[in-house]
């Protein structure tokens, strides 16, 4: 690849792109087993563990696997699992369900899924793997062959208009023999390498579901550490998917979020506001009246499964982890695929000395890992028929055991949207008193931080639509599925509807649902400046 900059270049066996559960899992067990094999994870946030946000409920076998003692060390945020409820809300009252046999959670344990990754990067470093955080891989290196030979870390240092400031520093080329991809859910570089080399030619489009988590403290005495309730209905009306988590964490803390599935259909759904409206209800409102928000936070998570698993693997790379889509959507877990597929990416390398990742992706889909994935993957696509069916359905594919011989089909979430007036679900909310009051406060919890003279690292590409035909066919729905107000139509006589698209980069959580759910594909999420973003605090 010609670049006009002369840049420093650093050379690796294998350069690992994002240092979550995935990631670390590899380059510890590659160090494990080829101890003299070179490794590098570069991570964009500023400290490992600030961009990593989840549930988190683990099940602990892979973790036993890879580091046998940790449990006589643990994370720091680790709380053994006691009991499980779910309940189905209506406006103002719930009725408790039977718990589906994947949501046992007896033997698991809840996690900060940041503080442990925090805790599994100097794991890593003891053997030997150099970690450097706030470095932000831009792009992948690809040779006229069409071999991926590493990664370029984003430049430092350029203003808003594109010149270069006193501090600007041309990004470091990192090559290696192999590129892992563990970027997460809607990686940048995966999302560009796909498309590149049609990896996904043979799958279903994958799917997507936002998550919105914050961490409260509340009177203790409210509190059963080890407790997970798991709720679904209210708020959501029985065409969107959406569900509930509340974990009982130590010290009289609570975790909690809502998660929307992000092929939802109507153009005026706000998944913040569903968040903060479930918080209003009596079951969840009397556990946090009194208290207050720690930390808060939003991520984008792939659903997609077994029907959309692209191939995972070209010559120089391969994916692991949510990058490659290996969350269990009925469990509402993906750390515990994560750090399984790490191991087996690690054991591939290991087996060719690091130099080789065709063969990976065969491999992974004749392991524990694909058989998973399999035999759950009509559940989430049934709730696209509506709530009871998708109940139904879920109880039909969890009794078979997935032995359905058919597979339902998956569909990009950015064409689900009904155009305005098409559809009008009775929302049925309510007056709301617990905080956030707004999502600029949301944005405050998330302690995000950008430079706000860089480059705008949310690219539109014809921002004339925003204008025209996005106002008069949805009403600019940007403005409502970011969980940051990153997104905003001021006024502008100039315009044709008196109002232009205006980005409040600065805002960005890093979740990436303008990313997928934007209905013309025009919104691109590109890295900004490494260490910017959110600082997430045992989220």
């Amino acid at each position: 690849m010609m670049d006009a900059i002369e840049r420093d270049v650093m050379e690796f066996d294998v350069v690992v792109v994002g240092a979550g559960p995935a990631g670390l899992s590899f380059a510890i067990h590659l160090k494990q087993l080829k101890p003299d094999i070179s490794v590098c994870v570069l991570e964009k946030g500023a400290t490992v563990g600030a961009h990593i946000l989840s549930g988190a409920v683990i099940e602990p076998g892979p973790l036993d696997t890879l580091l046998p003692g940790w449990r006589d060390n643990p994370p720091p945020v680790c709380v053994p699992a006691k009991e499980d409820e779910f309940w189905l809300l209506s406006k103002q009252g719930q009725r408790k369900l039977p718990l589906p046999p994947g949501m046992h959670n007896e033997g698991n344990f809840i996690v900060s899924l940041g503080a442990m990754c925090a805790w599994l990067a100097p794991q890593a470093e003891a053997l030997g793997v150099e970690v450097f955080a706030g470095f932000a891989a831009s792009e992948a290196l690809v040779d006229d062959s069409g071999r991926v030979i590493g990664v370029r870390i984003g430049d430092m240092g350029i203003a808003k208009d594109g010149s270069h400031k006193p501090s600007y520093t041309a990004g470091i080329d990192i090559h290696a023999k192999v590129t892992v991809l563990a970027e997460g859910a809607r990686g940048s570089i995966s999302k560009q390498l796909v498309k590149q080399f049609k990896l996904d030619a043979d799958c279903d489009p994958q799917s997507y579901s936002i998550g919105i988590k914050e961490l409260w403290q509340v009177d203790a005495s409210r509190v059963t550490p080890g407790k997970i309730v798991h709720t679904l209905g209210w708020p959501a009306d029985n065409a969107t998917y959406a569900g509930s988590f509340i974990y009982h964490l130590e010290g009289g803390r609570v975790a909690l979020g809502y998660v929307s599935g992000l092929d939802y259909q109507d153009p005026e759904y706000k998944p913040w506001e569903a968040f903060q409206q479930w918080k209003a209800h009596p079951l969840v409102a009397s556990l946090l009246e009194g208290g207050s928000i720690v930390s808060a936070g939003a991520r984008a998570i792939v659903t997609g499964g077994y029907q959309s698993l692209p191939k995972t693997e070209l010559p120089g790379a391969l994916f692991i982890g949510d990058c490659a889509g290996l969350l269990n959507v009925p469990k509402v877990k993906g750390t515990h695929q994560a750090i399984r597929s790490g191991m087996l990416a690690a054991k591939h390398l290991a087996e060719s000395n690091g130099e080789n990742a065709i063969g990976f992706d065969a491999k992974l889909r004749n392991s524990e890992i694909y058989a998973e994935l399999k035999q759950v993957r009509n559940i989430k696509p049934g709730f696209k028929k509506g709530f009871w069916f998708g109940m139904f359905n879920a109880a039909w594919e969890t009794v078979t055991r997935g032995a359905s011989p058919w597979t339902l089909k998956q569909k990009a979430d950015w064409n689900t949207l009904d155009r305005l007036g098409t559809a009008e679900p009775k929302r049925d909310y309510v007056s709301r008193t617990l905080a956030p009051r707004d999502r600029l406060q949301g944005v405050y919890f998330a302690a995000t931080s950008h430079d706000e003279d860089q480059p705008i690292h949310l690219k539109v590409a014809d921002t004339d639509i925003c204008a025209t035909r996005c106002v008069e066919e949805y009403d600019n729905p940007c403005t409502r599925f970011c969980p940051a107000a990153v997104y905003e139509m001021v006024s502008d006589e100039s315009q044709p509807h008196g109002k232009r698209l205006q980005i409040n980069a600065a805002n960005c959580v890093h979740c990436k649902t303008c990313d997928i759910k934007d209905p013309y594909e025009i919104i691109t999420w590109t890295t900004p400046e490494g260490g910017s973003g959110p600082n997430y605090q045992n989220l």
